[in-house]
């Protein structure tokens, strides 16, 4: 787009003139791209249209000025809508912004609009004469917006639209090929030409503010919205990790919760005891993320996992050339879990010296990086873990006396699934959920017969070991059901091998029949009349088949 001089030769404006096509329509005038027509002419820098838009002028520049010196959005929008509102005539004025997160095209700021009408303001993507604007990138001119359908009246300002005889204009706000916002503007024109000239100028301003507006978005609306997705994921890992939400509600898991509340609410040290395979990583994460220090980071670290000699660079950190390969400083965890909690798992495995090293830690939250000799001081919260008897250890000589009672401050003991009754049931179906959502493979419940085996089980893997069989048993159903032949060997009851002396093919064959008229059983309550019919077999068949795997209808019923 050209924009001519004011000053432009007379003869330039008469060559102009004589090409020109006089528009005069005024009602039923379609909406039109103001892109699309060129207002380069004489007449928009005579005041031939009933008003002079040179007059525009200073404050073209003083909005120019403000925008390079200040940058500042509030501002740039109070001198644009001043100069609308005072030199354009205008009756409502008003910027609106994109936020692509939300989707929702909102009301910045606007002069000529109530509070509550600017409240209600708001389009979606492609709703409305705004949102189609932002959706196209193209500015639209409405010459009568009561002859518009497409016009919403979104804010309820103008009562009855079909008695209204206001124009309409809005123009995106634009940077590069972003959409940001728009500026509209109402008021009444009786030169369409004049009404066009309007259209041009408001996409001058909108280029004009388009930086400005883009830092906005950027520094406010779009911080915002991470702010707000920072707090959701917190929230959700919150939850995960929520006592009430761990998996059980045994009277042993019970206990469990109550001790998890109470320790949260301070940073004392916590030494979560059990079998390997109960879930002290998980009782840790719910102690970390109820506690005081849950914004801060929740740093892991094995004891059992590393070689002795690793054990300290990585645990303290190391300076440059500590020891060959050390080519750059490096944080350890106790650094990287400062402000925050650091959770030492197989504690037990520990050496003497590292022992000594981890007591000093405990006692002044100080220690010195391997190869360096300044004190470095953290804020953190140490959960300590571990499958043996520190006690015992102690008694032993392999384990510091003076560290165990720093450790064992609050100690929390995770009962073994074996002691846990009905939620080793409750965790087959969590397991069932997930690993069926994650392998997409549809398996919507265990069979009863599966169910005994698993309530039998001694489980000495606990609930690591439960996870690892529902996972192979996911992949070997067939029918969208978890049966017991489903399961490991191991698990396997006595039911299947007594009545299957003859070998693997009738031992598989008698534990689907078990499990069928089990089901069945179930099912119909302890009819048996009903459950011959689901089965297809006789009373007195279904009554023999019963009898040979020691069932009786009154178990169902």
């Amino acid at each position: 787009m050209t924009i001519r001089h004011p000053l432009a030769s007379v003869e330039d404006r008469e060559a102009r003139r004589a090409s020109e096509i006089s528009p005069t329509r005024r009602q039923g005038d379609s909406p039109s791209p103001v892109d699309s027509i060129d207002l380069a002419t004489p007449h928009a820098c005579e005041c031939g249209l009933g008003e002079c838009r040179a007059q525009l002028l200073p404050l073209l520049h003083e909005m120019s000025r403000t925008v390079t010196e200040a940058g500042d959005l509030s501002s740039i929008i109070r001198i644009l809508l001043r100069l609308m509102k005072r030199h354009m005539k205008l009756v409502c004025g008003v910027v609106s912004l994109y936020d692509r997160d939300s989707g929702k095209i909102f009301i910045h700021e606007s002069f000529g609009l109530s509070e509550d009408e600017v409240s209600r303001g708001v389009y979606l993507l492609g709703e409305g004469i705004t949102g189609r604007v932002v959706e196209t990138g193209r500015a639209m001119v409405i010459p009568r917006i009561a002859d518009e359908p497409d016009f919403l009246n979104r804010t309820g300002s103008h009562g009855d639209i079909a008695t209204t005889d206001l124009s309409f204009l809005c123009v995106p706000i634009r940077r590069g090929r972003k959409i940001m916002g728009t500026i509209s503007a109402e008021r009444v024109y009786d030169n369409r030409r004049l009404l066009e000239m309007d259209g041009r100028i408001l996409t001058i301003l909108a280029a004009a503010v388009a930086q400005a507006v883009e830092l906005y978005l950027i520094e406010n609306v779009q911080r915002v919205a991470l702010e707000a997705e920072n707090r959701r994921l917190r929230g959700q890992l919150k939850a995960k990790f929520k006592p009430s939400n761990i998996i059980g509600g045994s009277k042993a898991m019970q206990e469990v919760y109550d001790l998890i509340e109470k320790v949260s609410r301070s940073k004392t040290t916590v030494l979560i005891l059990g079998e390997s395979g109960v879930g002290k990583e998980l009782v840790a994460s719910a102690v970390h993320y109820h506690g005081p220090n849950a914004s801060g980071p929740f740093v892991k670290f094995n004891c059992a996992a590393l070689p002795e000699s690793v054990i300290e660079s990585e645990l303290f950190g190391h300076e440059k050339g500590a020891f060959t390969g050390a080519t750059a400083q490096r944080k350890g965890r106790f650094e990287d879990a400062s402000g925050g909690t650091i959770f030492i798992d197989e504690i037990g495995e520990l050496s003497p010296s590292m022992q000594a090293k981890l007591l000093r830690v405990l006692q002044e939250r100080a220690f010195e990086r391997v190869g360096g000799n300044t004190p470095i001081q953290v804020d953190i919260r140490i959960l300590a873990a571990t499958n043996r008897d520190l006690a015992a250890m102690v008694e032993q000589g392999t384990f510091r006396e003076d560290l165990y009672y720093r450790l064992n401050v609050f100690p929390i003991t995770i009962p073994p699934l074996r002691d846990r009754g009905n939620d080793i049931i409750a965790l087959a179906d969590h397991f069932v959920t997930r690993f069926s959502r994650e392998m997409g493979i549809e398996v919507t419940r265990i069979s009863t017969s599966a169910i005994n085996m698993l309530r039998c089980y001694d489980w000495p893997g606990n609930v690591r070991e439960l996870e690892n069989v529902i996972e192979r048993a996911i992949l070997l159903a067939e029918d969208g059901v978890i049966h017991a032949y489903n399961l490991p060997p191991s698990l396997q009851t006595p039911v299947v091998s007594e009545t299957s002396a003859i070998g693997s093919l009738e031992a598989k064959l008698n534990a689907v029949e078990y499990e069928m008229i089990v089901d069945v059983l179930k099912a119909s309550r302890g009819n048996t009349t009903e459950a011959a019919n689901r089965l297809g077999l006789t009373r007195r068949v279904l009554g023999l088949r019963m009898n040979k795997y020691g069932l009786e209808r009154k178990t169902f019923r």
